[in-house]
């Protein structure tokens, strides 16, 4: 009996750790959530679908926004041409060349996905959970057929507890600025990061060449980046695209910035999104003092 017993209690704990594990933090689809977080917020005020499901689905359905149907057709969450009228492309899926519905840009995608949603009966049972069930809405869809995977739910509940997603199901407000940007300039990566926005400029761009995608002066863009308009941009630079702020964020107090070799007093008020003046004021420096390589600076 006690022969019997070990073997299965090993395999149990085999399981068990396996399944502990389960799925990993990635900066992948951190940056998905930190880029989309705002558009699902607004269509969860608008659509009543909690903020969590429409991001979980989001990344899972269009693998961080980098399948070929997110590429191809800003199709963010798998849906299917049946009774469409718009745009299509076609994509390998339960069977050959499938159709699928594609959009001019990611805004369209999310709309589409809470409309979808909202006016089918298949899913109206779902419309009488809490906004903050996010458990029954993947379990709900999952019943309501949404998906053929059978752990569709599992993973969605996963992801949302592993990037605490159930937070924004609770956010009152949205960043409107975020939203305009995904529809004007989703072909560029946009981060968030001390209550801003900033992208990295790519080789041969300016200010005019940025502020066409993203719908932004390029004068207020330079002086976003206490820059001359028409000085030249070097590839990975960061570029803000809202004012700078007074210092870093919080998760930063207490700590000091140590200059590193190439650094400049405006690199790093670039890299922590503070406001040039300000960074030699919380210094207690004058303009023209020349940083060295070791210094330690207070960045808030």
């Amino acid at each position: 009996m006690k022969r019997t017993v070990l073997p299965i209690l090993l395999l149990l704990l085999a399981v068990s750790s396996v399944y502990s594990q389960g799925m990993v933090w990635t900066q992948r689809y951190q940056d998905y959530f930190d880029t989309y977080k705002d558009l699902a917020i607004e269509q969860m005020q608008r659509y009543n679908i909690p903020a969590s499901i429409t991001l979980a689905q989001g990344v899972l359905e269009s693998a961080a926004g980098r399948s070929e149907l997110a590429v191809k057709g800003k199709n963010h969450f798998g849906i299917k041409c049946n009774g469409w009228t718009g745009r299509r492309t076609y994509h390998d899926d339960d069977e050959r060349g499938e159709c699928f519905r594609a959009y001019n840009n990611v805004v369209e995608s999310y709309e589409d996905h809470s409309v979808f949603l909202s006016t089918s009966k298949r899913y109206s049972r779902l419309f009488q959970l809490k906004i903050t069930d996010y458990k029954g809405w993947a379990n709900g869809l999952k019943a309501c057929g949404y998906a053929t995977n059978p752990a569709y739910a599992s993973k969605l509940i996963e992801i949302i507890q592993l990037y605490r997603l159930y937070e924004y199901d609770k956010s009152k407000a949205f960043d409107k600025f975020q939203v305009q940007q995904i529809e004007h300039g989703d072909m560029r990566h946009i981060y968030a990061f001390n209550k801003n926005y900033y992208l990295l400029a790519r080789r041969g761009d300016t200010f005019r060449s940025i502020a066409a995608d993203v719908d932004i002066s390029y004068r207020k863009l330079a002086r976003y980046n206490e820059r001359d308009k028409n000085e030249p941009l070097e590839e990975g630079e960061i570029v803000w695209l809202k004012k700078k702020r007074h210092k870093a964020p919080k998760m930063f107090k207490g700590k000091l910035h140590q200059v590193c070799p190439g650094e400049s007093m405006y690199s790093i008020s670039q890299k922590y999104g503070i406001r040039l003046k300000y960074l030699y004021k919380m210094n207690d420096l004058p303009p023209y003092h020349e940083i060295r390589v070791g210094e330690r600076l207070r960045i808030r």
